[in-house]
Order: C-alpha cells, then structure tokens, then sequence
C-alpha cells in the first residue's frame, strides 16, 4: 500500500507556514482598535489596563497563528487536496477573528466625571 496523503514536499510545508504567519499579522491587527482603549487609558490614563499588552495580545498572536496551522494540518491529513485545504484555512482564520472581535472587549470602567455627583 502507498502512502496515503499529499505529494507536494517543500511546496505544501511553505504553504502551511505561509498561513502561519499571515494569522499572526491579521489577528493583532483586527484586536488592536479594541484594546486601545486599554493602553491608552480614557480620560487622563485613569483606565489604563496594560495587561493587555503582556497577556491578551502573545494570546491573539498565539492563536492566530495556530489556528490556520492547525486546519492546514488536520485538513491536509484528510482531505489531501492543498487548494481545498488552503481555503478552508483562511476561512477559519476570518471565522477566528470574527469571533475574536465578537466574544473579547476590553474593560471599561467609567469616567471620574460621571459620578452620583455632589
């Protein structure tokens, strides 16, 4: 019996990497107009959460760059074919970031201006 899977070499690998680096790229990109706010701190800094620097963002990145990888390798084991393969990657890597976007907002205490009052 033969190998069953995708002849390709160097070709398919590159490719997988390819859609690596790219989610690595997209997904900061789609998180950073959200965690803005957090860095940047609203009304003079009182808000400012930098956590979401050293945690949340090496977390985008991480998965970002995984789950295209990861469909890449799961979808050429089954299905075999690198162009169906391919689209089904960067699919999910919108649907990833899409969900991203949806589920994560960062925190928003309220402005010292707005208090009860004197």
């Amino acid at each position: 019996m033969g190998r069953r899977g995708v002849r390709g070499g160097a070709g398919v690998g590159l490719g997988g990497c390819a859609l690596a680096l790219a989610g690595a790229a997209v997904a900061p990109l789609a998180w950073a107009p959200q965690a803005a706010v957090s860095v940047r701190g609203g009304f003079e800094g009182h808000a400012r959460d930098l956590s979401v620097l050293y945690v949340d963002l090496p977390l985008v990145v991480l998965g970002g760059a995984l789950l295209p990888l990861g469909v890449w390798a799961l979808g050429l084991r089954w299905v075999g074919r690198p162009w169906v393969v391919a689209v089904a990657a960067v699919a999910a890597l919108g649907l990833g970031v899409w969900g991203l976007t949806e589920w994560w907002s960062p925190r928003r205490p309220p402005d010292p201006g707005y208090g009860p009052g004197i």
